[in-house]
């Protein structure tokens, strides 16, 4: 009864690995490149590339059960290997961006709509986990924050619920467990709708001292953030955070799925807090 995990080497990807094998699955893990993987004892490593078809079979061979990211590049190609190799279950990590009121214009969205489109077409029985925002993503403002800078920001004031990474995988280990999922979409999110301000408060006052935000227009956004972001991912994040101004996420605990409440912003950063002290 082989699990097969892809993005091993990813935040999620790896959560889900460690979980399994605790657990005592027998697993298989999977990156584009498998020698850069590092995996617990008795786990097997694989090449498996979501955008090139010729690396889906030998991968899902003996594969009962599945943890995808959604790659819409070749994905009806791969549920279609999916199915040839006689997965039974196939948990996929997609985006609450789908169900958002922009989804049908929302790059984001259209990305992981289509792979959860293939997933329906192909019959294969799967979970669609859908989380919100990660709150991995206040990494991005950590260099700034332990040089002692002012973030810049645009829309400091947009709100999201930043779910735990780890809530993400223990989600994903229940679904992956528990044939009972199959056919559902789990949509959740942190415990509590925080603005990026609050965020940056709460890392701040972990820290001891103030994290000053200078806000950013769009268009200034679009000229820094558009150096290392492509523009339509871009364009799709501005818009998102400028709808969100002033107006609280809604919030979908994890307690349903996983018999615990979410983890807080609050216990992300102090997890993660020495990536944004100062450096001596």
């Amino acid at each position: 009864m082989t699990i097969l995990v892809t993005g091993a080497r990813g935040n999620v990807g790896r959560r889900v690995l460690d979980r399994l094998h605790a657990a005592g699955h027998d697993l298989r893990a999977s990156a584009r490149t498998p020698d850069d993987l590092t995996v617990p004892a008795g786990v097997d490593a694989v090449e498996l590339d979501l955008g090139r078809p010729e690396t889906f079979d030998t991968a899902l061979k003996g594969v009962d059960s599945a943890f995808l990211y959604a790659e819409p590049a070749a994905a009806r190609d791969l549920f279609a290997a999916v199915a040839r190799a006689g997965v039974r279950h196939v948990v996929l990590l997609s985006s609450a961006t789908v169900s958002g009121p922009a989804a049908g214009t929302d790059p984001l969205a259209l990305h992981h709509a289509a792979v959860e489109d293939a997933l329906a077409a192909s019959a294969v029985p799967g979970t669609v986990l859908r989380p919100g925002a990660f709150a991995g993503n206040a990494l991005g403002w950590s260099r700034a924050i332990a040089a002692g800078q002012p973030v810049r920001i645009p829309f400091p004031d947009a709100h999201t619920a930043p779910v735990h990474e780890d809530d993400i995988a223990d989600v994903a280990a229940v679904a992956l467990g528990d044939r009972s999922y199959a056919g559902r979409t789990l949509t959740f999110s942190g415990p509590r709708s925080l603005t990026f301000r609050q965020q940056l408060a709460v890392i701040g006052a972990l820290l001891g001292r103030d994290v000053a935000v200078h806000e950013l227009t769009r268009d200034q956004a679009v000229e820094e953030m558009g150096r290392f972001m492509p523009p339509p991912v871009l364009a799709s994040l501005l818009d998102q955070w400028s709808a969100a101004v002033d107006r609280p996420a809604e919030v979908h605990d994890v307690k349903a799925v996983t018999g615990r409440p979410a983890r807080t912003f609050e216990q992300w950063a102090r997890e993660h807090l020495d990536a944004f002290a100062a450096r001596n």
